[in-house]
């Protein structure tokens, strides 16, 4: 037996709750929300699991599959702390810049061009791994909020990237199915052979055209 208290142990991290690869949530396409659920107690609470998570992580987005919901939410968000360790040229050639808190429920996509970017991309839900994949530069999404009041938002360059990528979830897509799989590393590798470099360099380094 003891003598001493038994020690305090921390509250787990929101971000415990981001499920895996490999959850079947991930692979399954989430559900439209009900009309009757916008401004519900339920929905406002899983927005604010949500954001919390993502904030943790920390991420950029997540969507509700993440913390296992089958529903099509997500939420965004992109904050200068975050880019801090890109190099100017670095945010300049990805068209990264910040943009606050965004919440969209039954989010409906469309490109606007054909033109594509292709970088490294990570995800919450395949830890600690990346890939280059291409997305549309310029995208528009139609949603409501958690409210219900209408959405629409027209954006480009890695908004666009993170928006792509979080709707992708709500299909049951990872961007392990879309990326060059000879890319596919570590994040740790990705940033020792590649941080500074051009995209075109990156590119090429991996048998793809610029």
């Amino acid at each position: 037996m003891s003598a001493a208290p038994p020690a305090a142990t921390a509250p787990p991290s929101p971000a415990a709750a981001i499920v895996q690869a490999g959850e079947p949530v991930l692979r399954a396409r989430a559900a439209e929300v009900p009309a009757d659920q916008l401004g519900s107690p339920g929905l406002k609470t899983l927005v604010e699991r949500m954001v919390a998570a993502m904030r943790a992580a920390p991420g950029v987005g997540l969507a509700a599959p993440q913390l296992g919901v089958g529903l099509r939410v997500v939420v965004l968000e992109d904050t200068p702390e975050r880019m801090a360790s890109l190099s100017g040229p670095e945010r300049l050639e990805r068209q990264r810049v910040p943009f606050p808190l965004r919440v969209l429920v039954n989010p409906v996509l469309r490109p606007v061009g054909e033109a594509r970017d292709t970088f490294f991309e990570g995800c919450l839900s395949v830890r600690g791994y990346a890939g280059l994949v291409a997305r549309f530069r310029e995208v528009e999404v139609t949603a409501v909020d958690e409210a219900g009041a209408p959405v629409r938002w027209t954006v480009a360059g890695w908004p666009s990237r993170i928006l792509q990528h979080e709707l992708d979830h709500l299909d049951g897509t990872l961007y392990v199915d879309r990326m060059h799989t000879r890319s596919f590393c570590t994040q740790d590798h990705a940033k020792a052979r590649f941080a500074g470099q051009p995209a075109a360099d990156i590119l090429r380094a991996h048998g793809l055209s610029p």
